[in-house]
């Protein structure tokens, strides 16, 4: 009989609907009713597409004698990390503090006034490598909370004061300037890994937010250490086994410091983020291999992840079932070389696999090898039959939740990998994903929904991240479009930023002052698997007050980067899209103002000029002259009846230019110390 979370539009929470645990979704009642009952909470969070979490599920949570023990013993908790950040951010922190360590699942049990006293991830059912068992730490907690009592209410207390103390006051004075973006490009430097790529030893997770901010400081600087790094990581990536080098699109990280074995999770927010990187990336450099790689990513994301409402699903799963029956990680994506020949025949087969690295060893599991490319490209025709070959196979499950913040980091990647490739199908995606925001997600007073599924939306509010990716988003595509609606809403985003999330002196938090009061209220301004909350709203603060003028909006973007200053210099891994906000700030950024007949092939041109410029930040506002929609295009006008661009920074202006060539040049002096 299905439990409560049959009732959920979570993949993840419905995938746990028939377990004989009798699960509750996070609800005030669950608490009600463990204080009732006198017992603990048990909370569990993990994700649709999360490996470990599958295998605590079909160990633990499948089996009746364990799930008999959890239902007369706890009120058993069940959370989507991707629906409820904030729960996952408050509960991990403390898992981190206590153990040192996280990850998922996350098992933590608490009282039902939400304060945890015991922690951990993933436990096997029986006693492995040091590790309890599942079924040993459920009778040791029990033992404990009706034996020592005392004991665990004042271990509860102690953490729950720990954590409410943590809050962070400011992140530095003053705003980064060129000193700490310099010391925080040789911290970098220390960390880089000069032989494969990278930063850091393994797991090795695809560096995008860095890699974007190195990108635009080379163009700031003309630093030929940022842009090497930057490149050779971008290019490592792309011929590893973290690319799908048939179908495209970006694996979670790799296991391995080579690249070469990835974690076969597919998310949307890494594709959408490196999608955009490799696009700039051929902007900066014209790299043959940047442009393949941001349109086949592009597509991937269009063609595996797209709903039929018109929005980006969250995730493909790394598991899936082989050719044996089994169901395992990888096995969608792995290949032998008897399984080469089989689709290509000996000749081709053969070279395959010496072109992508397939061996008889293998370089996974039982024999089997992830592709690569190391060297030169075999061309379509062999990658076209493996993909229709690999297509014959049992896919991966697809967690088909539409998470707001995501979907704008597509948006932006999609629009602006559009326009830069003349792609306008792309750019349809990037608005039809747009629309769905609006229609779904934003409500009558501009607050957004986290998630939807299947056109429902859900019924977790939207977190800091949310506002600043989606007004991320929308900026990007107002730019790329020239529809001034875009840019609008993304003023209402920010506006509920500036009134909701933000404390003194620019302070920002991951909830709204209005959210559910959990043990502590969530705050972090350091990037992870994607931009944090803290640091998307600030670039995405900082854009909108280049295109319209707003000091509220400039002077919050300024007082959040504070958090840059102080910690760009000593953490640059981990504010990566910070620095990268940084550069912007430090450029103007720059404000382009395309004034013009949208019809006009002349004004066309001068529009996709100004947005292959690598100006760090660089916003554009494009349309017919006395348009109202942009600020930026007021008072500006044709020259001598010909469609023109304005370079202005602050909304001083240099003078128009009419040709593409001039405006190239225009944009790119300041740039790399040539004023």
């Amino acid at each position: 009989m299905p439990n409560r979370l049959s009732h959920e539009t979570s993949p993840y929470l419905l995938q746990h609907a028939d377990n004989p645990v009798d699960w509750w979704p996070w609800t005030r009642e669950a608490f009600d009713e463990a204080r009732e009952r006198g017992v603990p909470v048990l909370l569990s969070v993990g994700y649709a597409s999360c490996h470990w979490c599958h295998v605590m599920a079909h160990e633990s949570f499948e089996d009746g004698a364990t799930a008999a023990y959890l239902n007369e013993h706890f009120v058993s908790v069940k959370v989507d990390r991707e629906e409820r950040p904030d729960v996952d951010a408050v509960y991990m922190e403390a898992v981190q503090a206590a153990t040192g360590q996280g990850g998922w699942p996350m098992t933590v049990f608490m009282t039902a006034e939400g304060e945890p006293f015991y922690f951990g991830t993933y436990f096997p059912p029986e006693p492995r490598h040091g590790m309890p068992s599942f079924r040993q730490v459920l009778e040791g907690v029990t033992a404990a909370w009706t034996g020592r009592r005392d004991e665990v209410d004042e271990v509860a207390a102690r953490i729950r004061r720990d954590l409410a103390g943590r809050s962070l006051a400011h992140g530095g004075d003053g705003v980064p300037g060129a000193e700490e973006q310099a010391r925080a490009l040789i911290g970098l430097s220390r960390e880089y890994d000069e032989r494969h790529g990278g930063f850091g030893g393994a797991p090795k997770f695809p560096p995008s937010m860095v890699l974007e901010f190195l990108l635009r400081h080379h163009a700031r600087t003309g630093s030929e250490a940022a842009l090497q790094m930057a490149a050779e990581t971008a290019e490592a990536m792309a011929r590893g086994g973290i690319y799908d080098q048939l179908g495209g699109g970006f694996a979670r990280y790799s296991v391995d410091r080579e690249w070469i074995v990835p974690h076969f999770e597919k998310m949307l927010y890494d594709n959408a983020l490196l999608c955009r990187v490799y696009a700039r990336l051929w902007r900066l450099t014209g790299a043959p291999l940047a442009r393949r790689v941001a349109l086949e990513t592009a597509d991937f994301m269009v063609r595996e992840l797209r709903t039929a409402e018109g929005g980006f699903a969250s995730a493909l799963d790394a598991d899936s079932t082989g050719a044996d029956g089994v169901r395992a990680e990888g096995a969608f994506y792995v290949w032998t070389p008897a399984q080469l020949t089989e689709v290509l025949g000996e000749e081709d087969g053969r070279r395959a696999a010496e072109l992508y690295g397939v061996t008889d060893e293998g370089t996974f599991e039982h024999g089997t090898s992830v592709l690569r490319l190391p060297g030169d490209d075999p061309g379509p025709g062999i990658r076209q039959r493996l993909l229709a070959s690999r297509e014959l196979r049992e896919r991966p499950e697809r967690d088909d939740k539409v998470v707001a913040a995501w979907n704008g980091l597509a948006i932006a990647a999609l629009a602006e990998t559009g326009a830069y490739f003349d792609r306008p199908d792309l750019v349809e995606r990037a608005t039809e994903a747009a629309d769905l925001l609006v229609r779904l997600h934003l409500d009558g007073s501009a607050r957004l929904t986290r998630t939807s599924r299947d056109g429902r939306a859900g019924r977790n509010a939207g977190v800091l991240e949310d506002y600043g990716d989606v007004a991320e988003g929308f900026l990007a595509l107002a730019s790329v479009t020239g529809e001034g609606v875009w840019l609008e809403f993304a003023g209402l985003l920010l506006d509920i930023v500036l009134d909701r999330f933000t404390g003194e002196n620019g302070t920002l938090y991951d909830t709204a002052h209005d959210a559910e009061q959990l043990i502590r209220r969530p705050q972090d301004p350091t990037d992870n698997a994607a931009p944090s909350g803290w640091t998307a709203a600030a670039g995405a603060l900082l854009s909108y007050a280049a295109h319209t003028g707003s000091e509220a909006h400039r002077t919050a973007a300024e007082r959040a980067l504070g958090v840059v200053k102080a910690l760009g210099p000593r953490a640059p891994r981990f504010i990566g899209w910070g620095l990268a906000a940084a550069e912007a700030l430090l450029d103007g950024p720059r404000e382009v103002a395309v004034v013009g007949d949208p019809e006009d092939p002349a004004a066309r041109e001068l529009h996709r000029t100004a947005l292959l410029a690598p100006a760090p930040g660089a916003v554009v506002a494009a349309g017919a002259p006395g348009g109202d929609e942009f600020p930026l295009l007021r008072d500006r006008d044709l020259v001598d009846g010909r469609a023109a661009a304005y370079v202005c920074r602050g909304f001083v202006c240099r003078r128009p230019v009419t040709g593409p060539s001039a405006l190239a040049e225009e944009l790119a002096r300041g740039l790399s110390g040539d004023e």
